[in-house]
């Protein structure tokens, strides 16, 4: 095993939908681009589904958001219930256009997109079946151990960028530490055949026995998210299904399904997002609860960021320390703004004895000019 010269100027561990985009970004800001994925293909399990305005916007700055555009659907407003009765609307009609709209798309789909979009970029390169084993930061680079196919090798880069998860072996591997905990909060959702009247609309039921949230898919497809007293160790189709019944009265039981799994919810926060020339970006930086949707867009703003960030400090625009150190704190405080919105959508779902206040203020946000308020806040306006 040889180590080579500098070969290329950023490796990105991960080839998720933030690492697979920070890719794409800097590959056409010139950059050499190596990306590191230990899957061997892209995991078609349904994960993160909405796609924020804000990010829409990135794309548009590169020039693929048409393609998640077709590929998606529009969520244009959201229908409010307490219990099984409807309260209101929040639409998103007077968001900024063109991306007045939540799109729907599986992630899977997403990573799909982003990575034949970084296969047309020459400078970038990705290696699936790599696991990162060993960083080694030296003044001016930083060499990145990792094995393939049964073999050790060696690239040797300008900066790594950590964008490969919760349980970041590069952010282990640089000492960084990550703080927070999990919340009492745990869920149940699948993926249906729609037999709702709502169309491309969503809706959300804050019911007095917990929170139970309905999404369009493409394909005439539903998600539903049901949250439960426990977590559920090995959730079925069965389990679901009873408990919308239960709630709502409507019957999933004859509904093809494509997914089942259950959740807890975390929220954790790296105490610095760039040490030396290991730096952090997407969940490997920071985990919001996935309630509201905004944790995979909140990657891409700090992946823009980030990318913004190495770019100038190519062009000589600033001392790099102070550069990285802006990066940093601009990011954490990004994250820990998303992560607050996240915490009032749980806690307006949560199981509650004595729902009168917090039903009052659900119907206060939808039927009045708060309900503005509320579309910029789902939406990711504001920041």
């Amino acid at each position: 095993m040889s180590v080579p010269t500098v070969q290329s100027d950023v490796t990105i561990i991960g080839a998720g939908p933030v690492g697979l985009y920070l890719a794409g970004l800097l590959g056409k800001m010139e950059f050499s681009v190596t990306v590191l994925e230990k899957k061997t293909s892209i995991d078609r399990h349904s994960k993160s589904l909405g796609i924020h305005p804000v990010s829409l916007e990135l794309f548009d700055e590169v020039g693929i958001s048409e393609q998640f555009t077709r590929a998606g659907l529009a969520i244009k407003k959201g229908h409010a219930f307490i219990d099984d009765r409807k309260i209101g609307t929040v639409s998103f009609d007077t968001c900024p256009k063109p991306f007045n709209y939540i799109l729907a798309l599986p992630q899977y789909q997403t990573e799909e997109i982003l990575e034949a979009w970084c296969k047309t970029i020459d400078h970038v390169t990705i290696h699936r079946g790599a696991a990162l084993t060993l960083i080694s930061e030296e003044s001016e680079h930083v060499d990145i151990s990792y094995s393939i196919g049964g073999s050790n090798e060696t690239i040797r880069s300008n900066y790594l960028v950590g964008c490969d998860g919760k349980n970041s072996t590069a952010r282990e591997l640089a000492g960084i530490h990550f703080q927070g905990n999990s919340y009492p909060d745990t869920y149940i959702m699948g993926d249906y055949s729609d037999n709702t009247d709502f169309g491309p609309d969503a809706a959300v039921y804050l019911h007095k026995e917990g929170l139970i949230e309905s999404f369009p898919l493409p394909d005439s497809n539903r998600r539903w998210v049901v949250k439960t007293e426990d977590y559920i160790e090995n959730p079925t189709r069965e389990m679901l299904d009873n408990l919308v019944l239960e709630r709502l009265g409507h019957h999933l039981s004859g509904q093809d399904n494509v997914m089942i799994s259950s959740f807890g919810v975390q929220h954790h926060l790296a105490d610095k997002l760039s040490s030396g020339r290991v730096l952090l970006a997407g969940d490997s930086a920071h985990v919001v609860s996935p309630i509201g949707g905004q944790g995979m867009n909140l990657g891409w703003i700090t992946a823009s960021n980030l990318a913004k960030s190495l770019t100038a400090i190519r062009d000589k625009k600033g001392h790099t320390k102070a550069i990285l150190d802006s990066f940093s704190k601009t990011s954490r405080s990004t994250a820990k703004t998303v992560a607050t919105r996240a915490e009032i959508n749980m806690w307006l779902g949560r199981k509650r004895r004595y729902p009168a206040i917090r039903n009052l203020i659900a119907r206060v946000i939808v039927n009045t000019p708060l309900q503005r308020k509320m579309a910029r806040m789902f939406t990711m306006r504001g920041l």
